[in-house]
């Protein structure tokens, strides 16, 4: 998981004691942590995952220190010159992202995976934007969405789907790790979807998904099936069932609902 968040935040602070429970569960979990290895947010983060489950992207600037005490010296540390290379490990290494309250690079980060996911141009992953208990910094952040994107038509209702604001560490835990229950990943083969599942579903609850989330499929039957030749590069994911149908390539947020609803479904017994 990637962790987000401001590196002025003291250990003293809510949002700090958040950060270190949220990394800690999430080792307990499988979970490593990736952060951008300076103090605040990033070093709670690094402190809860243990150095031995922790990255740290570090990031040269003239203020502000350089890596936390959790990370530094480690060989998982790496430095960048630039943002946008750090935000693009973030992006392509994480299975997650995790938000807590921070200033505009924190901003940067968050609203870049969610750009990103919601045009389709990265796979979609969990978007947790986490408080400390009762606070209430993405409340308002997502009052601000609520009140302007949406109402203004900048955003559709299906974006909302792609991250969840929340001030319980349990709840974002099960956000993510309920993400990856039945679901494991997906890749484009021309313009069919593949869906990569830990288990078959049951007859009934594939019909069920395929009825209610015909609007997502550009053409023909939602199909589950073996893995395709094109997928041949993919050796270690082989065994793996595969949802596939030809996808419109638009609307991502619904493309999250239909994860869900693959990850609350029925499997079949396997043989």
């Amino acid at each position: 998981i990637a962790v987000f968040g401001s590196a002025r935040t003291r250990p003293d602070e809510p949002a700090y004691q958040t950060a270190v429970e949220l990394s800690r569960r999430m080792r307990e979990e499988g979970f490593m942590t990736i952060t951008g290895a300076g103090p605040g947010i990033m070093a709670a983060g690094n402190e809860g995952a243990g150095r031995e489950d922790s990255f740290g992207l570090d990031i040269s600037l003239p203020f502000e220190a350089s890596a936390n005490e959790f990370i530094a010296g480690d060989p998982k540390l790496v430095k960048f010159n630039y943002f946008f290379t750090r935000k693009l490990s973030f992006v392509k290494e994480a299975d997650a992202a995790v938000g807590l309250p921070g200033g505009f690079g924190t901003m940067d980060e968050i609203f870049e995976a969610l750009t990103l996911i919601q045009t389709g141009k990265a796979s979609i992953y969990p978007i947790v934007l986490l408080d400390g208990k009762g606070g209430t910094y993405w409340k308002f952040w997502k009052q601000f969405v609520d009140e302007h994107l949406a109402r203004l038509g900048m955003i559709s209702e299906n974006d909302f789907h792609l991250f969840r604001v929340t001030d319980d560490v349990e709840e974002a835990v099960e956000e993510i790790v309920g993400f990856y229950r039945i679901f494991h990943s997906y890749r484009y083969v021309g313009d069919k979807i593949v869906l990569r599942l830990n288990a078959p579903l049951t007859e009934d609850s594939l019909a069920m998904i395929e009825e209610e989330f015909a609007d997502v499929v550009k053409a023909g039957r939602m199909i589950q099936q073996k893995a395709l030749e094109e997928e041949d590069d993919e050796e270690e994911l082989s065994e793996l069932v595969r949802l596939v149908f030809r996808h419109r390539r638009r609307d991502f947020g619904r493309l999250r609902q239909l994860i869900d609803a693959v990850n609350t479904s029925e499997v079949a017994a396997q043989k």
